[in-house]
């Protein structure tokens, strides 16, 4: 299994992708993480405020 995951890995890495594309679904990942966090932060009632 864990071969599958490098091959996987390896063949992703070696196609050629434009910088654009590759950071703009950076961008994406990122933005739907900080979403997320600040949902679940939201949704447990935590505080957020500076000390």
């Amino acid at each position: 299994m864990i071969a599958q995951i490098a091959r996987v890995v390896s063949s992703t890495v070696r196609k050629p992708a434009e910088d654009g594309d590759t950071l703009k679904i950076l961008g994406i990942f990122c933005g739907a993480g900080l979403l997320l966090s600040l949902l679940v932060a939201m949704a447990f009632a935590l505080d957020l405020t500076p000390l």
